[in-house]
């Protein structure tokens, strides 16, 4: 079956990012791919979503669906046709809908668990706690807008993050009908991020020793993204390759 484009609004993205030992990182990643160091650390992180309106680019919006989401993931590479080529590797999505975890890998790429959202929203900070039903992921998050982006080991400002997770649009996930990852690319025409300063936060992914021994993973910076229209093209099945 042909997997559609989707289009959608970005009501809130949260990006909550570590600096990861590569070692570490490497670990967790399937070949062709290899973290993406910066200054000497690999990159990965947790996107907390919500997407409204979300829908097959030929439907009305009025068709479109709104849900809560959550991505962890790493920055990777890995050599393409026509050079080095960037994205991310999301080893876990969890959803608060439905409708996502039966169409993710069936009707769009990127198998999602279920989990349970608690989101709590002022003009001061936003925090949003998830429990996966499965018990394979707790997170529990507090980001307040910031000024500029302070304390980052991992960029200079906020114009540096901004490229970097712009440039890292293409995400990969398994399948768990087999050995392939299912792609799925970001695009808008409106992008933008702000700075945002990580008031706490814990994940049961980053937190767990066996994954992550103690000094490998260490909180870095948040960044917030609102209200940006964007869609999502189907990639490729890569397969053992990663192409594109």
């Amino acid at each position: 079956m042909r997997q559609p484009r989707l289009s959608s609004v970005v009501e809130r993205r949260l990006l909550v990012n570590y600096r990861v030992d590569p070692d570490a990182a490497a670990r967790l990643l399937p070949a062709p791919l290899r973290p993406q160091v910066v200054r000497g650390h690999a990159v990965a992180g947790i996107c907390l979503l919500r997407l409204g309106q979300v829908r097959p680019v030929w439907a009305p919006r009025a068709f479109g669906l709104r849900s809560e989401n959550a991505a962890h993931r790493i920055a990777v590479e890995w050599d393409g046709p026509d050079g080095v080529r960037t994205g991310v590797y999301i080893p876990r999505r969890d959803t608060g809908s439905r409708v996502n975890a039966w169409a993710g890998g069936r009707v769009f790429p990127g198998e999602h668990g279920r989990a349970d959202f608690e989101v709590h929203e002022t003009p001061d900070a936003v925090r949003v706690a998830l429990a996966a039903r499965d018990g394979g992921t707790r997170v529990d998050v507090t980001v307040e807008p910031a000024d500029e982006l302070r304390d980052s080991e991992l960029f200079a400002g906020l114009a540096e993050a901004s490229r970097f997770f712009q440039d890292g649009s293409k995400g990969f996930s398994p399948a768990s009908s087999g050995p392939r990852l299912d792609g799925m690319e970001l695009h808008t025409d409106a992008w933008h991020v702000a700075a945002g300063r990580v008031r706490s936060a814990t994940s049961s992914f980053f937190d767990d020793p066996d994954r992550f021994p103690p000094g490998t993973a260490t909180l870095d910076c948040a960044l917030i993204m609102r209200d940006v229209p964007a869609s999502w093209r189907p990639l490729p099945a890569p397969g053992a390759r990663i192409a594109g």
